[in-house]
């Protein structure tokens, strides 16, 4: 056994100790709520018995805990993003996917009827249309953009993009400032 091993098998028991002393519970309690006996887990505690999954599932069972807990696990964090939608001034909802200030941003953005006002400003704009029909005005043309059509813009163009049909429209907006733009790499080799 490596010497990482032994250091994780030995610091379960005091683990174990320390987990039930801070639950209340006796050893006896433990043992009727476990399924195990008083002297099995006493000498796990102890570490004069080595752990093994039969033992440490009705454990983790009866402390309503994980295993990664009762071993001490290192912390892989929650990969999961947790989102917080904004209203936006203007009409509609906006929830930020990315959080890198300087670089491109990511949202996506659940836009209302509201009255077109076009705005300019630095940056390059990059918008995918996910449900209803988009109003695109740019300088002086306008477009209609529907689901699964993309486009983008240099945002010093007076803009200004609102659903087209006095419904809402669903997007995917990128923004990068100071005139960057989001990348683009062809994965798939052609003949």
């Amino acid at each position: 056994m490596d010497a990482d091993t032994a250091d994780v098998l030995a610091a379960i028991g005091p683990r174990l100790r320390s987990l039930r002393r801070a639950r209340g519970l006796t050893l006896t309690s433990l043992a009727e709520l476990s399924g195990l006996s008083i002297s099995v887990l006493s000498r796990l505690e102890t570490g004069h018995r080595h752990p093994t999954l039969d033992l440490l599932i009705p454990l983790a069972r009866a402390y309503e805990v994980s295993l990664d807990r009762l071993i001490g696990a290192p912390e892989t964090g929650d990969p999961r993003v947790h989102l917080e939608p904004q209203r936006l001034i203007a009409g509609g909802v906006a929830v930020p996917l990315t959080q890198h200030p300087g670089r491109v941003q990511a949202f996506k953005h659940v836009l209302g009827p509201r009255d077109p006002a076009l705005v300019t400003h630095r940056g390059h704009a990059w918008i995918y249309v996910l449900a209803g029909t988009l109003r695109l005005i740019l300088g002086t043309e306008e477009h209609e953009v529907q689901p699964g059509e993309i486009v983008e813009f240099d945002a010093a163009t007076p803009h200004w993009f609102g659903p087209a049909d006095g419904l809402s429209v669903e997007i995917l907006h990128l923004f990068g400032p100071e005139g960057e733009r989001p990348m683009a790499r062809d994965l798939f080799s052609h003949p």
